[in-house]
């Protein structure tokens, strides 16, 4: 039954905090204050929105924080409920940002950023990571953290790196052949570092990732790019390349979503890409950048799983998981020198991960906490991924051609016609909205798409900026 429950709140439109979270918040302060208790049932989102006098879609936003909080349960064809257990005030008000107002390098001059596939960070598990930071401290050989460590990483958190990998992603690889990072950025660097020479020519994905090319180009290797269309990585252009005489040493690809346009590689690509690899030996180094985030049956397994592929290194990271400001990467390959290499490289960087936070996340893997995170923020970013596709679909169609994918965080919009994306962004920038424009993606300047992020940004801004871009298309 519905328990009578008189919800007050003045919503405050210049406030530097978003509607829904002013509304999340003031339902826990009502629970926080015994108004609302254990089991009681909140009204729908419709009833709520009526009386707040607001779009159902910023009440649909409020509940599904407070959810992902472990404030309210949703259960099937009844409602919603205050949670029987409830997440501890004082850590959540501790650890929650002062305000949720988007911030960059340039200031506050915009309120609404798309970025190309950042996590939401208002639902990461914070509170879950400090408290268990806070007993890997007091535990008693803790002592024994405080000295260096490994090169490679935490031994143990390797090992638990290792069994993800083999069980989940299909590989078959040990500790002794990773190495934990600070990020996946520095797994890239120490790869390109120990990989090439000057002169060595690595291919690359156009449009692509430029923080690759740069950690490629400072090791002295020259890029060399390679077309993507609906099936990926257009193999035909890398047989042309190996036959030129060039020496290709390696090819950098993300081939579960690539980066920007999020196709997945064609499993016909794959064998093809493997059997090239192999006939020719250069490396294949795989970013699998968001594994993680997959709406359908499961992800597509990574090239590295192919037990016939001899030469390749595997780049992940944590930080899309639990918090992009937590920089915890990872790198894995069949070949035992290179990762020698790489260690000893990482020894004069970086002498060692951080130990301490690799004992802390290993933590929250094995008490579940992970796992339950990620089934969490799956389900959140679906449900923003559907409504990107609504907003898409209503404001875009006729404009912009999109695939909507089946995970990740991200978009890929490409005008129906040639537009200036520099002026478009200039025009956007004005009303306070940022995009990243192709030149971030692009090779040269045959591109005409972009990658619009959803993952970080509330269902009002996203509808907001979907709007402001169909107006320029």
């Amino acid at each position: 039954m519905l328990r009578k429950w008189n919800f007050e709140l003045q919503l405050d439109e210049k406030s530097d905090k978003a509607i829904y979270l002013q509304i999340a918040d003031a339902i826990i302060k009502d629970i926080h204050l015994g108004r609302l208790k254990p089991r009681d049932a909140l009204p729908g989102s419709r009833n709520l929105a009526q009386l707040l006098k607001i779009n159902r879609n910023t009440v649909v936003e409020a509940l599904n924080v407070l959810l992902i909080e472990g404030w309210l349960i949703s259960k099937e064809r009844q409602g919603t409920f205050v949670a029987d257990t409830l997440p501890d005030f004082k850590e959540v008000q501790k650890n929650k940002p002062l305000t949720p107002v988007l911030k960059n390098r340039e200031g506050s001059q915009y309120h609404l950023q798309f970025d190309d596939g950042s996590p939401d960070s208002k639902i990461a598990p914070i509170t879950e990571l400090a408290r268990a930071y806070r007993q890997v401290f007091n535990q008693k050989a803790r002592w024994q953290m405080m000295g260096y460590g490994n090169e490679l990483g935490d031994l143990e958190f390797r090992k638990t790196i290792v069994q993800m990998l083999n069980h989940q992603r299909g590989m078959q690889i040990n500790e002794r052949n990773t190495c934990i990072t600070r990020g996946s950025q520095m797994a890239m660097y120490l790869t390109a570092q120990c990989l090439f020479t000057k002169g060595d020519y690595v291919l690359i994905e156009n449009p692509g990732y430029q923080p690759a090319w740069k950690a490629f180009e400072n090791a002295g290797a020259k890029l060399l790019p390679v077309s993507v269309d609906k099936e990926g990585l257009k193999i035909d252009e890398v047989i042309s390349y190996l036959k030129s005489g060039k020496k290709i040493k390696a090819i950098y690809v993300t081939p579960h979503r690539q980066y920007p346009t999020t196709v997945t590689l064609s499993l016909k690509r794959r064998l093809e890409l493997i059997g090239i690899s192999n006939k020719y030996s250069f490396t294949i180094i795989e970013d699998d950048y968001d594994n993680e985030f997959h709406f359908g049956y499961r992800p597509v397994l990574p090239l590295s799983s192919f037990t016939e592929l001899k030469n390749y290194v595997y780049i992940g990271t944590m930080s899309k998981v639990v918090a992009p400001a937590l920089r915890i990467g990872y790198l894995a390959s069949n070949d035992g020198d290179l990762i020698e290499q790489v260690g000893s490289l990482r020894k004069i960087i970086d002498v060692q991960s951080d130990s301490i936070m690799e004992q802390a996340v290993l933590q929250l893997i094995k008490d579940g906490t992970i796992k339950r995170h990620i089934k969490k923020s799956t389900n959140h970013y679906k449900a923003k991924r559907d409504f990107m596709a609504t907003v898409l679909n209503k404001y875009l169609s006729d404009k912009a051609t999109y695939a909507i994918p089946d995970g990740g965080l991200a978009v890929w919009v490409v005008s129906n016609k040639q537009v200036d994306w520099l002026e478009i962004s200039k025009k956007l920038k004005s009303k306070g909205i940022k995009i990243i424009t192709p030149d971030t993606y692009s090779f040269d300047e045959t591109v005409n798409g972009i990658r619009l992020g959803y993952g970080s940004l509330s269902e009002e801004d996203l509808e907001e900026g979907i709007i402001a871009l169909a107006k320029l298309l």
